[in-house]
């Protein structure tokens, strides 16, 4: 029984499904199709955004071009390469763009790079070529890149990590770390955010910071917004020296004074009212002083200060510059009559005329000249260029035409000619000069409408066949199908409307109304129409018609029967039957059955022999403290009372007790506590030190303890048997008594007497010493005055009779 029951609603639960699939599949509405991807995509963002929230408190208002940005990278389609309109996907290396923050793939902006390298750096004359280092402008906000920052390889958004890897939970192309990037402008913090695409928000650092004035006092303010004014006059003085500034506290410097005041010219001779920001102003008098040579005067318009020397006065150079004459100011400078040598215009010869004023002629001289391409050579003016006839038949940058210039010098200009390939959108031909490589992406852009054309986007040309139309917000204008008058509101779309779930609300045989859905429009499987010509032919799919489907029957209760309208036959009602079982605890769970009555007074409500049978287990509940179940299958009435043991452990923890479950669990708190106590002395140890002469007992031990301990006094002579609780609380105290206080007096003066004499004793010791040291310094210095004393005072005969002496030994021996 209980297998059909899962069998049944196995099949119910697999039945709604597959209608809710086919009603999902159907309808046209793709407003939730993608609600797992943007739950999957508000987490990565707020995981992205959650440093940054919180220095804010939450607040992520300044978080929306960022947001932007972000929902666009997680968007199939959204990004696309400008350069080759295609999409930027996940696992491909891109190229992040840092003043519009555009994204394009990282091959299509090396080659976009290293072509407008090419194109930008054609030579406007033929000395030019190659010798500028000309930038590559972004391909869509045109801000230039110097040649050696072209990309050359593949790093996240934040340039930590090279080639990221792909992970789903991160937004594409991050590296999931910090940002760290400077903000801009610069403040000295750096980003919170995790690796990101776009621009980074607003710095939400605090920092305390002045107005612009400084009068008012600093207070806190984010960094993004440090800048503030207090709105009190500013007053600082202006430029002029006489006023002050009245505008409010602003920023910068204070514009100029709005004040007007009658103020002189610079040499003096006009007066007139002017701004007072400009007090310094020149009229449009010529000075016309008489300067110190007394022929001349001065020439300039309005000055301040002396007018200066004349400038005819001091020395002159002649028109050559090779003589220097010393002449009044009245006197021109005449020619030296030398010839002037000044280099003529080639930068080759000079000047033969004599000196001369005004400019030199062209040079005349004849020299042979080798033309541009270096081909021919020819005696001619030098002051002519000399160009040949012979075209050149390079060919040019495109690869594609000669050059065909007269005279080329090799260095052959880029090719003039239009380009005129069919561009990637197959709509128009390429408008840029003939070229190498790839043309660049179509420049014009298409509008991509809705079904009603209501809502139209814009895209690059070429794109429209693949991009996804708008979705529209306007509701659907198409006539109904069904036999309804008007049909369910919904958008604007393509194909086919959704199903009419209208009521059908057609009126039946029985004369009421159909309650179902309308099913004009129902899709059925066509099956059996189609023979197969031959075993060789491969079965086709099955085909769905839309064809009207009759009404079902009836299931309007009949008034006098609880019956539906298109039956009167007893039926089942499909709820659970209900009927109470034996067991008094459950009833039957069999689906609306017939039951038999054997007795014509038995009460309706209780089972008959075709309910099920109660095979469950007693759920009655135990008597608190009891863990075991009831043994008994479900039965009515009382369970028996639990008889088995239980096995815990004493208040101690350190015996194991065995008890019976009904005495523990009808006990009262006492008894328990007997119970459950292993009667031997508490093992715990008191604050004191000492064990706890308590009974195996609950909670904590008592602090009374009556351990009898020795106190001493601080001489530790004398001694006292107390309470050891006693002590503790601070109670008792040992003092010392008189004797005690003499015997420590006179301790003291023994060991102060026994210092002193060995510090006598240390001293004669020392002294000793020094006394020993001095006599055996005094014995030395006496053996060697005696020594001196008696060399001084030797006789002649000490001095001469070893010379005496050995002769006359050596003259007796001889003799003997």
């Amino acid at each position: 029984l209980s297998s059909l029951k899962k069998f049944d609603e196995i099949k119910k639960a697999n039945q709604a499904a597959a209608k809710k699939l086919v009603e999902d599949q159907l309808s046209s509405s793709s407003e939730d199709d993608d609600e797992d991807a943007e739950v999957k995509q508000g987490k990565i963002l707020d995981k992205t955004f959650t440093i940054y929230t919180s220095q804010t408190d939450g607040d992520a208002s300044e978080l929306e071009r960022t947001r932007q940005y972000m929902n666009e990278a997680f968007q199939s389609g959204a990004m696309t390469c400008l350069i080759c309109i295609a999409s930027v996907k996940r696992n491909q290396a891109v190229w992040s763009c840092c003043g519009c923050f555009c994204i394009f793939h990282l091959v299509c902006i090396q080659k976009w790079a290293k072509d407008s390298l090419f194109l930008v750096s054609s030579p406007l004359t033929d000395d030019d070529f190659g010798k500028k280092d000309y930038p590559w402008p972004c391909p869509k906000c045109r801000f230039e890149y110097k040649r050696s920052e072209t990309p050359k390889r593949y790093y996240c958004y934040c340039g930590k990590v090279e080639n990221p890897p792909v992970d789903p939970w991160l937004v594409p192309h991050s590296c999931g770390q910090i940002c760290e990037r400077e903000f801009k402008p610069s403040c000295g913090h750096k980003c919170l955010l995790l690796c990101h695409p776009g621009p980074c928000p607003p710095c939400p650092k605090m920092v305390t910071t002045s107005c612009h004035c400084k009068k008012a006092r600093p207070v806190p303010r984010r960094c993004s917004a440090k800048e503030w004014s207090c709105r009190l006059p500013c007053g600082r003085t202006l430029l002029c020296g006489q006023h002050a500034c009245e505008n409010l506290c602003h920023a910068g410097e204070c514009q100029p004074c709005p004040r007007v005041s009658k103020q002189r010219c610079i040499c003096g001779r006009q007066t007139a009212e002017r701004l007072c920001a400009s007090p310094q102003w020149q009229c449009d008098q010529v000075c016309g002083k008489c300067l110190p040579c007394g022929n001349h005067t001065c020439e300039q318009v309005c000055h301040a200060g002396p007018c200066g020397d004349c400038p005819r006065s001091g020395k002159r150079s002649c028109p050559c510059g090779k003589t220097k004459f010393t002449l009044p100011c009245t006197e021109d400078v005449p020619t030296c009559g030398d010839s002037c040598d000044k280099v003529l215009e080639c930068g080759i010869h000079k000047c033969s005329q004599r000196c001369h004023r005004g400019p030199c002629e062209i040079c005349r001289q004849e020299v042979e000249k080798q033309c541009r391409c270096g081909k021919h050579t020819k005696r001619m003016p030098c002051h002519k260029p000399y160009l040949c006839e012979t075209k050149c038949t390079k060919i040019r940058d495109c690869q594609k035409h000669q050059c065909r210039r007269k005279c080329c010098s090799g260095n052959c200009p880029p090719c003039d000619q239009v380009c005129g390939r069919t561009l990637g959108c197959r709509n128009h031909k390429c408008p840029s000069g003939c070229h190498r490589g790839s043309c660049n992406p179509c420049p014009e852009t298409v509008d991509v409408k809705c079904n009603c054309g209501k809502t139209v986007i814009k895209v690059p040309c070429g794109r429209e066949r693949t991009i996804k139309p708008p979705k529209c917000k306007q509701l659907c204008s198409r006539p109904p199908t069904c036999h309804h008058s008007t049909q369910e509101k919904h958008y604007c779309h393509f194909g086919r409307c959704p199903p009419c779930r209208q009521p059908c609300q057609k009126t039946l045989t029985c004369g009421h109304l159909c309650p179902v859905s309308c099913h004009d429009e129902a899709l059925v499987k066509q099956t059996g129409l189609h023979q197969s010509a031959g075993p060789w032919e491969q079965p086709s799919e099955p085909a769905f018609i839309q064809t009207a489907l009759p009404c079902p029957p009836c299931e309007v209760p009949v008034p006098v029967s609880p019956l539906p309208c298109h039956s009167a036959n007893p039926y089942s009602c499909k709820r659970f039957c209900g009927r109470l079982l034996d067991c008094q605890n459950h009833t039957c769970m069999k689906e609306c059955h017939h039951v038999t009555k054997l007795n014509s007074s038995a009460d309706g409500k209780k089972a008959g022999p075709e309910c099920s049978q109660c095979e469950e287990e007693c759920t009655k509940p135990r008597p608190a403290g009891c863990p075991h179940r009831c043994v008994l299958p479900c039965h009515p009435g009382d369970c028996p009372s639990c008889l088995q043991m239980l096995k815990i452990k004493c208040h101690c923890k350190l015996s194991v007790l065995y008890i019976e479950c009904l005495k523990l669990t009808r006990a009262d708190l006492k008894e328990k506590e007997l119970l459950i106590s292993c009667r031997n002395q508490c093992p715990k140890e008191l604050p004191c030190g000492h064990r706890c002469k308590e009974i195996c007992h609950s909670g904590s031990c008592p602090l009374n303890c009556s351990q009898k301990v020795k106190l001493r006094c601080l001489c530790k002579r004398l001694k006292k048997e107390v309470q050891c609780s006693k002590i503790q609380e601070g109670q008792v105290s040992l003092e010392c008594d008189a004797l005690c206080k003499e015997m420590k007096r006179k301790a003291y003066e023994i060991k102060e007497a026994e210092a002193k004499a060995a510090l006598e004793e240390e001293k004669r010791r020392q002294q000793a010493e020094l006394e020993a040291f001095e006599n055996r310094l005094k014995g030395r210095r006496k053996n060697k005055r005696r020594r001196d004393e008696v060399e001084v005072e030797q006789s002649s005969w000490q001095k001469y009779k070893n010379l005496i002496m050995l002769p006359v030994f050596g003259v007796a021996v001889v003799m003997v």
